[in-house]
């Protein structure tokens, strides 16, 4: 089982051909995560594909977005069944985060993660074995 588990966001600053001026400076960390052993659900696999080909100045082709949603769905994934949800509702209200947020630490901890890299939690939080790091925050830009 791997270690870490990436949430959309840092896959898409790797995936994207160009980011943001505000973003760019997000780029290498996010490729270099991309060497590393970590998993995926498959809830990371629709946002991904769905944000990559539809949101932002700096979309993917449909192409480009297979490639990377078959490199993703390689690596050890959660499969988004009703115990996983029942988890991310039950992790959504202790922790009074998202369904969307809880979801993701669900399957992390499903597949035995000790760190989920993500900028949309707080960098730190443990949710018990699994510890939040936002592998962006020490940048400056």
């Amino acid at each position: 089982m791997p270690s870490a588990f990436c949430d959309t966001n840092v896959i898409l600053y790797a995936a994207r051909p160009w980011l943001e001026p505000q973003d760019e400076h997000k780029r290498p960390a996010a490729v270099e995560l991309m060497e590393r052993d970590f998993g995926v659900s498959c809830q990371v696999l629709a946002e991904f594909y769905y944000n990559a080909v539809q949101k932002g100045a700096s979309r993917l082709s449909a192409e480009e977005a297979e490639i990377w949603l078959d490199d993703l769905a390689a690596r050890p994934c959660a499969v988004v069944d009703a115990d996983l949800v029942r988890h991310g509702v039950a992790i959504s209200r202790r922790y009074q985060i998202s369904y969307w947020d809880g979801a993701i630490v669900a399957a992390a901890l499903e597949l035995g993660a000790t760190t989920l890299y993500s900028e949309d939690l707080n960098d730190g939080q443990k949710y018990g074995d699994l510890t939040v790091i936002n592998p962006f925050k020490s940048q400056s830009h």
